[in-house]
């Protein structure tokens, strides 16, 4: 079901257009990544869906809604860079939080406690937000966002200024909160947008270049490449591969040969029939399978 739609988006600065002609959709209980470099308008599309931006141009709905709803209550927001007020308590804050969002104190307070549970930060809820680690704190931001339970969770570069550890906690609690929610995210690190999202929007100068599943991407871009490593050099069965008519073009780099073919699954059978045959000294066989920056970096191309 789809849960919000943007039409036609489009915001210009000073004559610098930041966004343009943006048109998607998300879908109830997924995780999308918004993936793009630096400077491609991820933080502006976030902000214009969280209301926090007027478009120049365009507009967005939430199911439900009439065009020109308020849809803020439904919207929880976490920006790249927050800031927190290092000498309350994190319950505190979380508290002060539901009351912004109209939570009476007793419904604010358990609501606190339940999302300082959820997001692992309850050991830690009295102390002051000051001693918080910067994963702590993505956490508290989170349940900040969450606040008052809404139907989409919207984070930017969530785990980008993270320490390993604090980016592999973050990842794993995103993983867990997509279970109840929309999450939509960006990032410019796309190992951590292939490990977690369902669906992709690559946005580009702008503009969205593609959009979709991530299975359905990686069929799309997917790079028809066999790899063979071998104990040592491969130089001596170079020759014998490139006999096979399956077999377009090959490229050794150290121990590894690469593999390129218009019809993969009959230069695999190939291959394979010829190294059990010929015994080759074998460590590996493997498909290639095109990674997020390889698809990203094509589709920019095209």
């Amino acid at each position: 079901m789809t849960l919000l739609t943007a039409e036609a988006l489009t915001k210009k600065y000073n004559g610098t257009t930041a966004v343009k002609n943006v048109h998607f959709s998300l879908e109830f209980g997924k995780c999308i990544a918004l993936i793009g470099p630096n400077g491609a308008g991820k933080t502006t599309t976030l902000r214009i869906l969280a209301g926090l931006l007027k478009p120049s141009s365009g507009k967005v709905t939430f199911t439900g809604q009439p065009g020109n709803a308020d849809i803020r209550s439904f919207i929880g927001y976490l920006p790249q860079y927050p800031v927190f007020p290092g000498w309350m308590t994190a319950k505190e804050f979380l508290i002060f939080s539901g009351e912004l969002a109209l939570l009476d104190k007793k419904a604010a307070r358990q609501k606190a406690e339940d999302l300082a549970e959820k997001v692992g930060i309850a050991d830690a809820l009295n102390k002051r937000i000051a001693s918080y680690s910067g994963g702590m704190k993505q956490r508290l931001g989170i349940a900040q966002a969450m606040i008052h339970s809404p139907k989409l969770l919207m984070l930017d570069e969530p785990v980008s200024s993270l320490d390993p550890i604090g980016r592999r906690e973050i990842l794993t609690l995103l993983e867990e909160l997509k279970q109840d929610m929309t999450i939509l995210f960006s990032t410019h690190i796309l190992n951590d947008a292939e490990e977690v999202s369902d669906e992709l929007l690559l946005l580009n100068h702008g503009e969205i270049i593609e959009a979709g599943a991530i299975t359905a991407l990686r069929k799309k871009y997917q790079t028809s490449i066999i790899e063979l490593e071998f104990q040592s050099s491969p130089e001596a069965f170079i020759q014998e591969i490139r006999k096979l008519p399956s077999v377009s073009t090959t490229f050794a780099e150290r121990n590894v040969l690469k593999i390129t073919a218009e019809d993969i699954a009959l230069a695999r059978a190939d291959i394979l029939q010829l190294a059990a045959t010929k015994q080759w000294p074998l460590t590996s066989f493997q498909l290639n399978r095109a990674s997020l920056e390889d698809m990203f970096m094509k589709a920019v191309k095209n």
